[in-house]
C-alpha cells in the first residue's frame, strides 16, 4: 500500500509544467491546486472619446426676401436647417416670424465679391434670381448674376447648387429673349459646375399668395384651378409653337418643397426637374 501511495505522490510531483503556468500580471493565475483562490481580472476604464455631433446644413437662398424665395427660407427652416439669405435689398420686408430665424445679407450677385461672406459655412444653395425688363436687363439678372453665383459657390467647395429657372413656353421665349437666354446660360453653366449636385427646376406660372407692400394678392384662386384644369389637357403641351402655353401652373409651396428637398437630399438626381417632376416630387415628399 505504502508502495502505491509513494508511486502517486511521486507521480503528481512530476506533472508537466504546462498545467501550472505564471498568469499575466493582470489575468487570472491558472493552477491546479482547488484549494488556491484566483484573483478577479483587474479591468480598466476605456478613455471617453467626445464625438462632435453632426455638422448642420447651412442652405444659403439667394432672393430670399422674394415670393419664391421667401416660401424656400419658411420651407428650409421648418426642416430645422440654418437659413441665410442674400438679396440686393438685404432683409425682407415682411414682418412674418419666420423672418427673423433667417441671415439677411445684403449683397449684387453682379458684384461676386459681396458673395464671400454669405457663402461662409454653407452646404448648399438655392438660387431664386430672376426680373423682368429690357433684353439686356434680363440677361444680366437671370444670366450673369447666377452665373456669378454659380462659379463662387463652386469655387468656394459648396455641395449642392439648385436654380429655380423657368419651363419652356414656346412663343413666349422670343418675345422674352433676354429673359430665356439668360435661364438657359445659367443653366448651362450650373450642369457644368455641379455635374453630381445640380438640379434645374422649371416651373410654369407660380401662384400662391404674393406680398406687395402691404397687399397680399392670392394668386391661388386662378392658378389652383388652372393647375388642376390643364392636368387633364397634358396631350395638347405637345402641340408645335402652343402647346407649352398648357404648361400647368404650380404652388410656390410645392416649388420650396422640392427645392429643399434636391438642395439638402444626396440622392436626389441631379439634372433638369420640369413642371410634372416638381408635382411629382412633391406628392411624394407628403
Amino acid at each position: 500500500m505504502r508502495t502505491v501511495v509513494s508511486r502517486l505522490i511521486h507521480s503528481r510531483s512530476s506533472l508537466p509544467r504546462l498545467f501550472i503556468m505564471d498568469a499575466p500580471r493582470n489575468g487570472r493565475y491558472l493552477s491546479t491546486d482547488s484549494s488556491k483562490v484566483d484573483e478577479p481580472f483587474k479591468v480598466e476604464e476605456a478613455e471617453t472619446v467626445n464625438i462632435p455631433p453632426p455638422p448642420t446644413e447651412k442652405l444659403l437662398v439667394l432672393g430670399g426676401n422674394g415670393f419664391v424665395g421667401s416660401h424656400v427660407c419658411r420651407e428650409a427652416l421648418d426642416r430645422g436647417l440654418s437659413v441665410a439669405s442674400l438679396s440686393r435689398s438685404g432683409r425682407s420686408s415682411l414682418h412674418d416670424p419666420w423672418a427673423n430665424n433667417v441671415t439677411w445679407h445684403k449683397g449684387n450677385l453682379l458684384s461676386p465679391e459681396s458673395l464671400k461672406d454669405a457663402l461662409d459655412g454653407v452646404t448648399s444653395v438655392i438660387s431664386c434670381v430672376g426680373g423682368f425688363g429690357s433684353n439686356s436687363y434680363m440677361y444680366k439678372i437671370n444670366g450673369t448674376a447666377n452665373l456669378n453665383a454659380i462659379r463662387a459657390a463652386s469655387e468656394q467647395g459648396v455641395k449642392r447648387f439648385v436654380y429655380v429657372s423657368a419651363a419652356d413656353f414656346g412663343v413666349v421665349n422670343y418675345l422674352l429673349r433676354g429673359y430665356y437666354e439668360g435661364k438657359r446660360a445659367a443653366e448651362t453653366e450650373l450642369l457644368t459646375k455641379f455635374p453630381y449636385g445640380g438640379v434645374i427646376l422649371r416651373p410654369g406660372f407660380i401662384y400662391g399668395t404674393r406680398s406687395v407692400g402691404s397687399v397680399k394678392l392670392p394668386l391661388g384662386v386662378i392658378g389652383s384651378p388652372l393647375e388642376m384644369l390643364f392636368q387633364h389637357t397634358r396631350p395638347l403641351n405637345q402641340l408645335p409653337l402652343v402647346g407649352p402655353l398648357f404648361t400647368p401652373p404650380v404652388n410656390a409651396t410645392a416649388v420650396a418643397n422640392v427645392a429643399v428637398r434636391a438642395a439638402t437630399d444626396p440622392v436626389f438626381p441631379p439634372g433638369i426637374v420640369d413642371v410634372y417632376g416638381i408635382q411629382r416630387y412633391n406628392q411624394k415628399s407628403k
